[in-house]
């Protein structure tokens, strides 16, 4: 990484609470050994008549096709999902890139609209689907919600732990570090056991990971 210029300024430990660590596909490096993979860094890029002009780099670059990975800002789209400023303000806020989601899903001023796929973790894929199965059995009417000042004050508890373990680096939408705290209140909701192993010794001593969780009715 670091002879490609591609060493980050967070550390580590920093990318693992904040959601800031990617997963490379298999010989991703070689690739750029290669030169199958060209790496150009830049904070901001515009298009030219051929392709794309990168910041700090004098001729553009000839492209067929511009793909947008466009994953993160996931706050922006949401509050893009509304016309009127009120509601784009309320779902998403003014501060922190903050969208105060209720087990990371409802809002609690807009209980009619669920979201799927805001939070993030090292395995977002299963970090989902416990969501989409906590959202099903509320449809089901399994569980009913909260009162609205409940939900509020829930969010903003959740908030306050998730900052004290993310740091200065804190995303609102990464539960990396607690997501197993997060997954116990999701299945004390759906009226399922939080501990997922068979005895206490390897529940205290194992780690958890999705395998423990697919078997949630």
């Amino acid at each position: 990484m670091k002879k490609h210029g591609m060493v980050p300024e967070h550390s580590f430990f920093q990318a693992i609470s904040c959601c800031l660590l990617c997963i490379l596909p298999d010989k991703f490096y070689n690739k750029v050994e290669e030169g199958s993979i060209v790496l150009k860094p830049s904070k901001t890029f515009s298009f030219s008549k051929h392709g794309v002009q990168v910041e700090g780099e004098r001729q553009s670059i000839d492209s067929d096709i511009v793909i947008f990975a466009t994953g993160f800002k996931g706050d922006q789209k949401l509050r893009n999902i509304f016309g009127s400023s009120k509601f784009q303000e309320i779902v998403a806020g003014i501060k922190d890139n903050v969208v105060p989601l209720y087990r990371d899903c409802i809002h609690p001023q807009i209980p009619q609209m669920a979201i799927i796929g805001f939070a993030e973790s090292i395995s977002n894929l299963y970090t989902t689907e416990i969501r989409a199965r906590w959202l099903s059995h509320f449809l089901l009417g399994k569980f009913k919600l909260p009162s609205k000042r409940s939900m509020e004050k829930n969010v903003m508890e959740w908030e306050k732990h998730v900052k004290k373990y993310s740091g200065s680096r804190y995303r609102g939408s990464c539960i990396s570090t607690l997501h197993i705290w997060n997954n116990d209140q999701l299945c004390k909701d759906m009226g399922c056991n939080p501990r997922r192993k068979k005895g206490f010794l390897k529940d205290w001593f194992l780690p958890y990971s999705p395998a423990d969780y697919a078997e949630l009715d």
